[in-house]
């Protein structure tokens, strides 16, 4: 399942660089992530490193439209890399 951004998004730009996958760039209203390109950092590390470097709850979470498996996102994460 890849992640989104929510309005409470306060476009701080903390979670950009930290995408190892570049799926996140700024939008109109806020930062946006790119749900073919996001792997919730599976096979870049434990946790999605956008989430852990938000200063803000809520922002980023699952997104219910891009429902994945453990094994699709590994497979688009050595795809893209």
């Amino acid at each position: 399942m890849a992640l989104m951004i929510t309005d409470e998004c306060i476009s701080c730009g903390a979670c950009e660089p930290e995408c190892p996958n570049q799926a996140i760039s700024q939008g109109d209203a806020h930062y946006v992530i790119d749900a073919a390109r996001c792997t919730e950092c599976v096979g870049a590390g434990d946790e999605p490193k956008c989430m852990a470097a938000c200063p803000t709850d809520g922002s980023i979470v699952k997104d219910p439209s891009h429902v994945e498996t453990q094994e699709q996102l590994q497979a688009k994460y050595e795809t893209l890399h």
